[in-house]
């Protein structure tokens, strides 16, 4: 699990908010077939104080995130001997690496390429050719608005689930349920405002944030999973408006 209160300490011990500090405890693990994207993205992460370990297809990079860890994964799509969506499902099945970000590198943009990713658990899905400035600004942004998550309330207790964000589980009657981090900060925000209807844009802006941009259709997969995985009768569809947690 990523331990944010140590990359609050890293992003922030300098300057105002948005400013950047040290960040060489912060591990990104860039997974790629193309050698020019892996060096190019090496560079500039390495440049900014990332640490960066490497891998060039999918088996090796499956191998790689369990050993290295990383707080965020760069993954292509398109590669050799295994997928980026496979390697994705692969990842996330590792309990250590259930709330690692991971933000695929496509040259794809077909709207199912895009789905699918966030299927298996993508956080962000960044088109080729990849602007480096740009990218590093997203990838600064996505831990800061986690920290700033994380400094909210870290508990909700409503009906008979308690959501809680400090260990990213639901205890649900006595029983536990974990959920990939993108699902389970969408049950957290829609519990701790319950009987109130999100549009789906409301909740793209808050559980992804405006830097990102991602499917509205990307809701509707995320909320299928949490319904799957913690039962029907919680999150109820406001037909033409989106979304609502039932209290009762």
């Amino acid at each position: 699990m990523i331990n944010f209160a140590r990359i609050k300490n890293i992003l922030f011990t300098k300057g105002s908010l948005g400013e950047m500090s040290e960040k060489k405890n912060i591990k990104i693990l860039v997974v790629d077939d193309e050698q020019d994207i892996i060096e190019i993205l090496t560079y500039n992460l390495q440049k900014e104080g990332y640490e960066v370990a490497t891998a060039s297809d999918g088996v090796q990079a499956v191998k790689m995130a369990a050993k290295f860890l990383p707080d965020l994964i760069l993954l292509d799509i398109m590669m050799p001997n295994q997928d980026g969506v496979e390697t994705c499902r692969q990842i996330r099945e590792i309990e250590a690496l259930q709330h690692t970000y991971v933000v695929f590198l496509t040259a794809r943009s077909e709207e199912y390429s895009e789905v699918a990713a966030f299927e298996v658990g993508a956080d962000d899905y960044i088109n080729k050719p990849i602007k480096p400035r740009a990218l590093l600004s997203r990838i600064g942004a996505m831990f800061r608005r986690e920290v700033k998550k994380e400094q909210e309330s870290s508990k909700v207790s409503v009906r008979d689930l308690v959501i809680d964000r400090n260990s990213y589980t639901i205890n649900k009657a006595g029983s536990t349920i974990v959920l990939p981090k993108k699902e389970f900060e969408l049950l957290f925000f829609l519990a701790k405002s319950p009987n109130m209807v999100f549009s789906r844009d409301d909740l793209l802006q808050n559980i992804w944030g405006s830097d990102v941009y991602v499917l509205a259709r990307t809701v509707d997969v995320h909320i299928r999973k949490v319904r799957e995985k913690i039962g029907d009768d919680y999150i109820t569809t406001v037909k033409g408006v989106g979304y609502k947690f039932e209290l009762n």
